[in-house]
């Protein structure tokens, strides 16, 4: 029997960022911490996997991390199952993905590469938890976030999460201390699209997305509520994404004539 539980720590700006460097810390407390990170930022990759190129694997030593640390040249869902097929001996007890650089809140949750891995681990009948920091700078103080990170993490291995269901945890960008969890659903809201057109030195027309966020939700029950009034927001997501109420309704129509 083990003492301590495996815990896999994953995310998606890439091993050597500061999210991931102060998750690993704080994982080190409770288990046996095993890392596979991206070797370059996989940001917005969703949960794309490498099909059609090689995947390379080389171990790491970074500060004063765990002693299986590994870079890999694929994406944060690659990463997860490197991990549980081919580097672990035996199933992670926990996948923790994060500390992400920005929000993962609302529709976020599709195009993130740091819930991708969580959900990834999710699939596989892992426990996990996707962690993210509502700001996008890379030398952001993160200490703040290490007691809510341990707490959450303990009461999650704790407590049997139901199958299916992977943890979306928000940290609010504020700048006095956070008010409390607030344990919430995904905001209904999506992204103003906007293509910011140039032309390259020798003509060619090329595109740079940008956009601003909009958040259609009014609801105070919702993570962008939470996060907007300085809580830290817990929405328990799931990957089916069957539209079970609609079922009884698309049963009427006459789709065999």
């Amino acid at each position: 029997m083990q003492d301590k539980p495996l815990i896999l720590v994953t995310n998606d700006d890439g091993i050597t960022a500061p999210g991931i460097r102060t998750l690993i810390k704080v994982m080190l407390k409770i288990g046996d911490v095993v890392v596979v990170a991206p070797d370059s930022p996989q940001s917005g990759m969703g949960h794309a996997i490498t099909v059609s190129d090689t995947l390379y694997c080389k171990q790491e030593h970074i500060d004063k991390g765990p002693q299986k640390e590994y870079s890999t040249s694929g994406t944060p869902a690659d990463c997860v199952k490197l991990a549980i097929h081919e580097l672990l001996d035996r199933k992670p007890d926990l996948c923790v993905s994060g500390i992400n650089h920005g929000s993962n809140a609302s529709i976020n949750v599709i195009y993130s590469g740091t819930m991708s891995a969580a959900i990834e681990a999710g699939i596989e009948g892992i426990p996990a938890i996707g962690f993210s920091f509502c700001d996008f700078a890379w030398d952001i103080d993160f200490e703040k976030l290490e007691t809510h990170i341990e707490t959450i993490t303990r009461q999650a291995l704790k407590h049997t999460m139901p199958k299916g269901v992977v943890f979306n945890v928000n940290f609010p960008k504020t700048e006095t201390h956070f008010k409390g969890i607030k344990v919430c659903r995904q905001a209904k809201g999506n992204w103003i699209e906007k293509f910011d057109k140039r032309k390259s030195p020798y003509g060619r027309e090329y595109y740079w997305l940008a956009g601003e966020f909009t958040n259609l939700d009014t609801g105070k029950d919702t993570d962008e509520w939470a996060l907007a009034n300085g809580y830290i927001s817990i929405v328990p997501t799931q990957f089916d994404l069957t539209a079970h109420y609609y079922i009884e309704q698309l049963n009427s129509w006459n789709l065999n004539a």
